[in-house]
């Protein structure tokens, strides 16, 4: 046997080995979701919070997760302490770089979706971060400071379609993932759009239903389509 013909079993095996261990913990999950979700009241969110610890990669003390909740390789997710997940939300983690980290005191309110995908760094929310409700978070390379407020029907998407290639089908062509990162202590309204590529600086507040195509300088306000900054917080301070 070649060393090259080696090499491939092994990576060979090695895809096995990930594919069987993916497939055992999602029916794990699957199994657990079903007996637990019907559990009504503060009840089943303590007990949720007390059985998935079996799936979660970690799971902190305190946590509340709410009926309807869905996830997805849950294995590859590190929640941390009080954590609130409300009814009928959903986290993904679709490839095996794809880690989802959410500190303390993060709380996501009703049909949050999160999907990391991209197979790079993932997602992170930072402490006490509230995501409002139906809010959707996509991609790689995307971080959440703390104490950040964000309203409801919000997107954040980190990536974008590829579709350099005009003769083939846009899906087929993939995505590029930039990366998204919001610093501590931002407010961001209802409605309100952020692309790829995008950095939002600390204590800045974004006006609802702006979308944001540039860098955001730190504290500063911004509002329209696309997003522009009208206003210094720290100005208005010294003021």
């Amino acid at each position: 046997m070649t060393s090259q013909n080696y090499t491939v079993q092994l990576q060979n095996k090695k895809t096995l080995k990930f594919a069987l261990g993916w497939r055992f913990f999602h029916l794990l999950e699957e199994i657990e979701m079903a007996l637990l979700q019907w559990v009504p009241s503060f009840i089943g969110s303590g007990l949720r919070g007390l059985v998935y610890k079996t799936i979660f990669g970690k799971l902190g003390k305190g946590a509340s997760i709410k009926t309807g909740v869905e996830l997805f390789c849950a294995y590859r997710m590190q929640i941390g302490h009080k954590v609130s997940i409300g009814r009928d939300v959903r986290i993904r983690s679709i490839g095996p770089k794809d880690k989802i980290k959410i500190g303390d005191g993060v709380s996501f309110d009703r049909g949050v979706d999160i999907k990391a995908h991209g197979n790079q760094n993932g997602i992170e929310i930072g402490d006490r971060t509230y995501i409002g409700p139906y809010t959707c978070l996509s991609g790689a390379k995307l971080k959440i400071g703390k104490d950040c407020l964000i309203a409801s029907h919000s997107s954040i998407y980190s990536n974008n379609h590829i579709f350099a290639n005009v003769g083939q089908n846009i899906n087929q062509q993939g995505n590029s993932y930039e990366g998204i990162t919001i610093e501590d202590n931002c407010w961001l309204g209802t409605g309100v759009k952020v692309m790829d590529g995008v950095t939002i600086g600390e204590g800045s507040i974004i006006g609802a239903g702006a979308i944001v195509t540039k860098n955001i300088p730190p504290y500063s306000i911004a509002v329209g389509v696309p997003a522009k900054v009208i206003s210094s917080r720290r100005e208005a301070a010294v003021v």
